[in-house]
């Protein structure tokens, strides 16, 4: 992990600087610190630089982890990959937040933990098969699904747009998230991640999801 320190810098810059040609705070845009396939070490020494809140992509993985770093204080760990229902219990243990619900089902199973639990949905603004999330056509009525859920709180929207090497590939996707956004009075997105975040930063980002440019490259096992 050798550099954490100054790439965490660069990417604080990276942030600031698309804040500022936003015309937008950059206080108020999340930096989430992606440390899935790294071991919880990695989480130890960005919490002792700062960072409080973590994704993690796989809930049997950061099963694993959990012992290590459950008692840092103010961490928030965030599951940002694929959740399937029969995961949920386990999932709503582990996690303060979920950024993937995609179903009426799934909302219901996490609710039915008991557990207080921020969740955002994701939203299908692709054509790609390996992509999750609800279609837009039926955002309204899972909104209203999650709300109904008394141990939830709804935040807002998060999607996974076509990885491209081009970062304003994504632009569309950015916008229109953030217009569904908006147009259901959801006050936070998240999108963008270590190529791209600087122009979800442009489109309303309110939480990137940072791995790459923080920890490196790491071949998943």
């Amino acid at each position: 992990m050798e550099g954490l320190a100054d790439r965490l810098a660069a990417v604080r810059q990276r942030i600031a600087c698309a804040a500022e040609r936003a015309h937008r705070d950059p206080a108020g845009i999340l930096l989430l610190a992606v440390t899935k396939v790294f071991p919880a070490a990695a989480i130890l020494e960005a919490y002792d630089l700062g960072l409080r809140d973590f994704g993690e992509n796989y809930v049997q993985e950061f099963e694993g982890k959990a012992p290590e770093v459950s008692a840092l204080a103010g961490a928030r760990f965030h599951l940002i990959g694929h959740l399937q229902s029969n995961k949920s219990a386990k999932a709503a243990e582990l996690f303060q937040a979920i950024q993937t619900t995609d179903s009426a089902k799934l909302a219901r199973r996490l609710n039915e933990a008991g557990r207080p639990l921020d969740v955002m949905i994701e939203v299908k603004l692709s054509d790609e098969e390996a992509k999750h999330g609800v279609d837009p056509a039926e955002l309204p009525a899972l909104i209203t699904s999650v709300r109904a859920c008394e141990h939830l709180k709804l935040r807002g929207l998060m999607t996974m747009p076509p990885w491209s090497e081009d970062p304003e590939a994504p632009r569309p996707v950015f916008r229109k998230l953030r217009e569904l956004a908006a147009e259901h009075g959801l006050p936070e997105l998240s999108m963008g991640m270590s190529n791209d975040l600087e122009t979800a930063i442009e489109e309303g980002s309110t939480c990137v999801r940072v791995g790459t440019a923080l920890f490196g490259r790491r071949k998943t096992p």
